[in-house]
């Protein structure tokens, strides 16, 4: 005789209207009297870990960032035409948890001779940082049904990234707690570092001050 477990209660989820991404612009909105303004590259706002959107607000599942980097509207599209095409929106939705492409690169002409000032605006993007949610994909449905256009999105992007469960997420953080307890050598790279251990301060990078060489 076999055993199976019964299926998870999935009455409390209540399904959006829209239930699939919506589309995002590609470039900003601005005034009919400003000029869009541009922009240094401001690699800050790829570095580090993100402080805000590291958590999931439906609780079950979605793709998570973990390394920086940038999203232009190519993989955006690409996020919203797979994920819609492949999940079911009578059981599924998902939902955007970055904003609309919003820097700007700019760009000089193929050809062109140095100087003549900052290049034109080619293309808008949006910076991630390491830990940032990217899409939640929730509904009545189990993980094993998301995962593989999930896991699919996921390798396609121009960072890595995961495909991961909430359920998952709380044990790693677990798990990573419970290796900082057990751990019985003092010589941490946080220890190291903040004790200028062989000089150190002189050939790492601030970021590394910052963050203890977790963040590229």
């Amino acid at each position: 005789m076999k055993n199976f477990q019964p299926p998870p209660d999935y009455s409390h989820i209540q399904l959006p209207e829209r239930p699939k991404l919506q589309f995002k612009d590609k470039v900003p909105t601005y005034p009919s009297n400003l000029k869009p303004p541009k922009m240094s590259k401001r690699l800050t706002f790829m570095r580090g870990p993100e402080p805000i959107h590291t958590e999931f607000i439906h609780k079950q599942y979605g793709i998570v960032a973990l390394c920086g980097g940038r999203l232009h509207s190519g993989h955006i599209e690409m996020i919203r035409m797979t994920i819609n095409r492949k999940m079911d929106p009578s059981k599924m939705f998902a939902v955007w948890r970055i904003d609309s492409p919003w820097q700007p690169l700019t760009r000089k002409g193929q050809g062109k001779r140095m100087g003549g000032g900052k290049g034109a605006i080619d293309h808008y993007v949006v910076p991630i940082k390491a830990g940032r949610v990217i899409v939640e994909l929730g509904g009545k449905c189990e993980f094993e049904q998301a995962f593989p256009f999930l896991k699919e999105v996921a390798h396609i992007l121009p960072f890595k990234a995961k495909a991961t469960s909430y359920e998952l997420m709380e044990a790693e953080k677990i798990e990573q707690q419970r290796l900082k307890n057990v751990n019985i050598n003092p010589y941490t790279a946080e220890y190291v570092i903040r004790n200028n251990m062989g000089g150190c301060h002189t050939w790492i990078s601030p970021s590394d001050k910052k963050w203890y060489f977790k963040y590229v």
